[in-house]
């Protein structure tokens, strides 16, 4: 069963690969902490495909806007570390990619998290919007076919952290609803 809204985000020390100046060394994540910061996890089902890369290098285009919202963003896959390696040092754009990417090879937070294909055996294109006291607050997951659209995740996360009622469509800086009493 998949977790959904109002869930605990599974806590893992998993390995995680950032950057691409040393091979992986060891480095892990504890995905139960937050640091008092809220997070953005997106899953992708495969390194070195065809979709994931656009959605991967859309995130990046947006980590400082995530960041300007007090928001980390970390990217996962079923892939291990040395694998996401490889394929920064493949393609300059993955490379500007800074953020954290978490090598799931054992799938212990994507079968946690209920978001493995049975067949491909692989994690679906899932992202988690979580609060800064580890809850998610949002939860979307397509198909492996279907790529993201990664400004949507900013536009959730601003209503998330108006805490109002946010009607259809609403972006930052609209009106938020205010039912009469």
């Amino acid at each position: 069963m998949a977790l959904t809204v109002g869930d605990e985000f599974p806590s893992f020390v998993l390995p995680v690969q950032q950057g691409v100046a040393a091979l992986p060394a060891g480095e892990t994540i504890d995905t139960g902490e937050t640091g008092g910061k809220w997070k953005v996890v997106f899953f992708w089902p495969k390194d070195f495909t065809f979709i994931c890369p656009t959605e991967i290098i859309g995130y990046g285009e947006l980590k400082n806007d995530f960041a300007d919202r007090d928001a980390v963003l970390i990217g996962a896959s079923t892939d291990t570390d040395f694998v996401h390696f490889a394929w920064r040092k493949s393609d300059e754009r993955l490379a500007n990619c800074d953020f954290p990417w978490i090598a799931d090879n054992q799938k212990k937070l994507a079968n946690a998290l209920g978001i493995v294909d049975k067949d491909a055996g692989v994690a679906y294109r899932a992202t988690y919007i979580v609060d800064p006291h580890n809850i998610i607050q949002h939860v979307t997951v397509n198909g492996l076919n279907q790529g993201r659209n990664p400004a949507e995740a900013i536009r959730v996360l601003d209503a998330l952290q108006t805490d109002e009622l946010c009607p259809c469509n609403w972006s930052k800086g609209d009106e938020v609803l205010k039912p009469a009493a």
